[in-house]
């Protein structure tokens, strides 16, 4: 039976359709495949005996975000800064890296440490009585007064809202049974135990030396280990709740926060800014990052523009990697 033309023209457009369609679907896995390839040579560790195509497209996905090539580089006027992605699993991938393991002042960024051996050791209710040493300590942040009498869980406000170093004294001496040289054998203890291998802490404030002092005695850390530090807290709502606060009215007294982005940046858990002549500008912030990948730990140690070039890093972030 011959076939009419129509029907010719009709089977042959068929067939053309499918074999457009297949070569689309296979254009895809193709690039998927490609994607992949680059990926797995970036990420050694990749399981390459991913053979199911369901299970290779769930890898893709895990993968991301992934750098744009016409991403510009980023030039960050810092010593050091990072930018670490820690994604639902647990599982961390550095984003931006500068100098993430040289040694720096970090001034005021200590007191996250000295606010997680007060987490981990004291009664948050237990009363304080603020000495005249520690409202002597350098600047007036947390407007605390000698005899006032709070607990531990509202000195943490000034400590790391305003970066108070009277709170700090106070916390690290006050409290009954601590003086400082014990408080910050703790502080050294915790660095161990994190695996701060980078990390040295000689006060609970972040103060440069006093005039006479030897240079050594200074806090000092790394991005890097900064970074694992942010993250041990994560887990820690009250801190994120303190570090998130604009503004409070606590004891009589109204404490605004440091942190010059809590506002401006979306998706910001919280932050710690530091400074001193030593250590110039510090900053951590983290965020949660884009279409709920898990959370972005920033760090920019060294810095005389610490606001401007952590919004400049995280603005990177957003326009240079595939979310």
């Amino acid at each position: 039976m011959k076939l009419s033309k129509n029907l010719k023209l009709l089977i042959a457009g068929c067939i053309l359709i499918f074999l457009c369609f297949w070569g689309i679907i296979s254009l895809e896995k193709s690039l998927e495949e490609i994607f992949f390839q680059q990926e797995l040579k970036n990420n050694p560790r990749l399981l390459i005996a991913e053979t199911n195509q369901a299970e290779l497209q769930k890898r893709i996905n895990s993968l991301k975000p992934i750098k744009n090539k016409e991403a510009d580089d980023l030039i960050i006027y810092a010593k050091s800064a990072i930018s670490i992605l820690i994604n639902k699993e647990g599982e961390k991938r550095i984003l931006f890296e500068k100098n993430i393991n040289e040694q720096l002042p970090i001034a005021s960024l200590t007191k996250l440490m000295t606010a997680r051996v007060v987490l981990n050791n004291y009664d948050l209710s237990k009363q304080i009585k603020i000495s005249k040493t520690a409202v002597e300590q350098e600047e007036d942040f947390g407007k605390l007064l000698v005899d006032d009498v709070l607990s531990v869980r509202e000195l943490l406000y000034p400590l790391l809202m305003e970066s108070s170093n009277d709170a700090a004294f106070s916390l690290a001496n006050d409290y009954d049974g601590m003086n400082e040289k014990e408080f910050v054998g703790l502080m050294n203890v915790e660095a161990q135990k994190l695996g701060l291998k980078n990390t040295r802490f000689v006060n609970a404030t972040g103060l440069d030396p006093e005039e006479g002092e030897p240079e050594e005695k200074i806090n000092y850390s790394t991005a890097s280990d900064l970074t694992l530090l942010a993250q041990s807290l994560l887990n820690v709502p009250l801190l994120w709740e303190i570090l998130s606060t604009s503004e409070i009215s606590l004891y009589g007294q109204k404490l605004t926060n440091t942190n010059q982005l809590l506002t401006e940046v979306p998706g910001v858990m919280g932050g710690k800014t530091g400074y001193t002549d030593k250590a110039l500008g510090c900053f951590i912030l983290t965020t949660k990052a884009p279409k709920d990948k898990g959370y972005l730990i920033n760090v920019v140690l060294g810095t005389g523009d610490r606001f401007g070039q952590m919004e400049k890093l995280i603005n990177w972030l957003q326009k240079s990697y595939q979310w």
